[in-house]
């Protein structure tokens, strides 16, 4: 098998670290939280599978469009994705077991539950942490031509800004905090949730000259400026959606108070759909 990305002993080690660390950086609260061990072991096994394709699906565009080596092959990229899955299941069954969470006593669908249910944040948050937790290297062009080719596309942009989202909104979406907000806020401070958000979004792109704000985010038009935030938005609102689908938050409640919680959640979804289109992509060269 030929690859572009010939990788030594010491070079795949480091990049295992790297995804190591980047996996516990984003899901460490997700691993600490009661309401996702309950889950793991309450929801259809359908669910779950269904968790673990989507979760492959988004690694797949996240490392086809900023992956740490942006020339691979789509079965290269295929490869990063299933090991990026493996670390996940092993740092989330490993964590499990020493916060007491699973034990040898357990019953399989227990352990099994538990460990896919934290396990595919994981593995998102050692994707990018992979890519961005290492140094840029001059030989990786991207699958679709030389650094920075790109940037500004749409496609592009807005599978980052759902890992993104995905990334801050799976850290609260099977809190029943969500629920409580959800439940006691008016309709009125609802609306003002998905202001705040959307305001909070714009910022972000638009004004705040975040890093990769200049390579990442179109400038040309008006226009431009106003599509980028609402699909940003819309992104945010749609990793919101599935996180609280895939942690059973839907089940049995009316749809007037689902698309509540989605608001809820899209405050941070939405913020980390705008810094993740900035922020979650693999450096150019200087």
């Amino acid at each position: 098998m030929e690859f572009s990305h010939q990788r030594t002993i010491a070079e795949s080690l480091l990049e295992y670290g790297r995804g190591i660390t980047g996996g516990l950086i984003f899901s460490l609260p997700l691993l600490y939280t009661m309401e996702v061990w309950w889950t793991g072991f309450l929801l259809d096994p359908w669910r779950m599978l269904l968790y673990v394709g989507a979760t492959f699906a988004l690694l797949l565009l996240y490392n086809r469009f900023a992956g740490l080596r942006r020339d691979a092959s789509f079965r290269e990229v295929a490869i990063d994705s299933v090991e990026e899955m493996g670390l996940g299941l092993v740092i989330a069954g490993v964590m499990l077991w020493l916060t007491g969470q699973i034990d040898f006593q357990s019953g399989t669908y227990e352990v099994t539950g538990k460990i896919v249910m934290e396990a595919m944040t994981v593995a998102i948050g050692v994707s990018v942490g992979t890519s961005q937790l290492g140094v840029s290297d001059e030989s990786d062009e991207g699958m679709s031509g030389p650094a920075g080719k790109d940037d500004g596309q749409y496609l592009p942009q807005v599978a980052i800004a759902l890992c993104g989202a995905v990334l801050f909104a799976a850290n609260i979406a099977a809190t029943d905090e969500v629920t409580i907000i959800a439940r006691d806020s008016p309709p009125g401070r609802i609306l003002v949730l998905a202001v705040i958000s959307i305001l909070g979004a714009a910022w972000t792109l638009a004004y705040s000259q975040m890093q990769g704000a200049d390579r990442h985010v179109r400038k040309e038009t008006r226009l431009e400026h106003f599509r980028g935030v609402v699909t940003t938005y819309a992104v945010a609102l749609v990793g919101s959606a599935g996180c609280l689908f895939f942690f059973g938050r839907f089940d049995g409640q009316p749809v007037a108070f689902g698309c509540a919680m989605c608001v809820v959640a899209g405050v941070p979804a939405a913020l980390g759909a705008s810094a993740g289109r900035l922020l979650l992509q693999t450096r150019s060269p200087s």
